[in-house]
């Protein structure tokens, strides 16, 4: 009897397997097709205006071509926000880094960041309910149940604690595991996607570190374990503010933390230029010095993970996606600025980009071809003095990185430690050149490495000395 009963349940755990994989092979083919049918509905568009473009002239026909573009970029925006998960994180980079997009195109695309259609207050409740074993009107004095923001994984409801705390709210969309993991299981579109862009890269190891930071961002318990080190480390801080993590209300699906207002990204247009300078200079010191001291990089850095408050105050949200590195991964990264922007030894710094698998050894290049490419990199720091960076420099960085035609193409590729990395590149600098930031960003950088500690060279600078020299160890912070 005993092996009966043992024998049914084995049966039903393999029958169980099988649906489930069935389930998530017809959700792959799904959101394949999705995507697909998306891509042919603009060619068709296109293909349909043919004649009215060829017939046009001169300003006519560059607004038809604006026309078509807005009405593409409206149904990239409403498909993939309604499709979520990996695909709309495409989206979403797409409507910050792409150079060649019009204003129009970008707001629209813009959508994406932090206003996407949210799901069913119902199923929200539902899901607080599994998580913290009570619906929201119970676990919550106050619940809103509308979002106040929904994005690729998520949406944040604001709420009222027991004991009369103000916070944001963050629930998984229900089935989004699933969805995400038909996105990663669709290697052919994903290796089809990478080859086009990335040739030359180890394309399996991308989509092996693509497919871990993906995953681990799926664990709110993992994002709280990120948010609490940035908020522990920052704590203090004269204008970087990580809002601090409720333990007791923060589980596997649902993120609790302090709840902040300020505005958001595309506000900032209206901003004196000073207050955009200060901004900028803020999400500089963030970036970086996170990555040199914490050994950590905010992998998400879109638009709508800031709020801004003026007076170069900024609070970072969505700590989902984090790399940490270890002091050896690092290592390669510091001799490489050094060696290029304070010793100006070209050939210390091959040697470094070598040493990290950036470039193949002893390629048949030189070392002038390789500095000259690579100085694009690099340039807000190579030489002191004030620098603005423009949205034609951010272009510039982006066309380098997708270079082919560079005869250090083929001797390049991005190591799987460095892959979320390259978003410092691809997105910080696409987000000051719409800013259109100014600063000495050497000066500030000199602040920052490790191997110059330089001293404050801004008024923020001066304010961060202070707090640096009565803040915790990053030890501390990640106990």
């Amino acid at each position: 009897m005993k092996k009966a009963v043992a024998g049914a349940a084995i049966g039903a755990a393999i029958a169980a397997g099988i649906l489930a994989r069935r389930r998530l092979g017809d959700l792959r083919i799904k959101r394949g097709l999705a995507a697909v049918q998306l891509v042919v509905r603009g060619g068709m568009r296109y293909a349909g205006s043919a004649p009215r473009l060829f017939a046009a002239a001169g300003e006519n026909r560059q607004q038809l071509r604006n026309d078509l573009a807005l009405q593409t970029a409206e149904d990239v925006a409403a498909t993939l926000g309604a499709m979520k998960g990996v695909l709309m994180k495409i989206g979403q980079m797409a409507s910050y880094v792409d150079d060649g997009l019009s204003p129009g195109v970008r707001r629209t695309l813009s959508r994406l960041q932090d206003s996407v259609p949210p799901m069913s207050s119902e199923l929200a409740a539902a899901v607080v309910e599994e998580e913290l074993g009570m619906p929201p009107e119970r676990a919550f004095a106050r619940w809103d149940p509308d979002p106040i923001a929904a994005a690729s994984i998520g949406q944040v409801h604001r709420a009222i604690t027991r004991d009369g705390q103000a916070v944001a709210v963050k629930v998984q969309y229900p089935g989004i595991a699933e969805t995400i993991a038909a996105d990663l299981d669709n290697v052919a579109l994903l290796r089809r996607m990478l080859r086009m862009t990335a040739p030359n890269q180890d394309v399996e190891a991308l989509i092996a570190e693509l497919r871990e930071r993906v995953l681990e961002e799926l664990d709110y318990r993992q994002e709280a374990r990120n948010q609490r080190l940035m908020a522990a480390y920052y704590d203090g801080h004269p204008t970087i503010h990580v809002p601090r993590i409720i333990d007791e209300l923060s589980t596997r699906r649902v993120v609790t933390s302090e709840l902040s207002d300020g505005a958001r990204f595309h506000e900032l247009a209206d901003w004196s230029q000073a207050e955009r300078d200060l901004a900028a200079e803020t999400i500089y010191r963030f970036v970086f010095r996170s990555l040199y001291e914490i050994r950590a990089f905010n992998g998400d850095p879109h638009p709508g993970n800031y709020l801004f408050h003026g007076g170069g105050r900024v609070t970072f949200l969505d700590f989902g996606l984090v790399k940490h590195f270890t002091n050896l991964e690092l290592q390669p990264l510091v001799h490489m600025v050094r060696h290029l922007c304070v010793e100006n030894d070209p050939e210390a710094f091959r040697t470094s980009m070598e040493d990290a698998g950036f470039l193949v050894r002893d390629a048949p290049l030189s070392t002038e071809t390789i500095v000259e490419h690579m100085a694009v990199f690099y340039e807000t720091v190579r030489r002191p003095g004030t620098l603005t960076i423009t949205e034609e420099y951010a272009s510039a960085v982006v066309r380098r990185f997708f270079d082919l035609r560079s005869p250090i193409a083929a001797y390049a590729s991005i190591p799987r430690s460095y892959v979320i990395l390259q978003r410092i590149n691809l997105g910080m600098f696409a987000l000051l050149g719409q800013l259109h930031a100014t600063a000495d960003w050497r000066a500030i950088a000199e602040e920052i490495w490790p191997f110059v500690l330089g001293p404050p060279s801004t008024p923020m600078g001066h304010a961060e000395a202070e707090w640096l020299a009565n803040r915790p160890t990053v030890a501390e912070c990640r106990t």
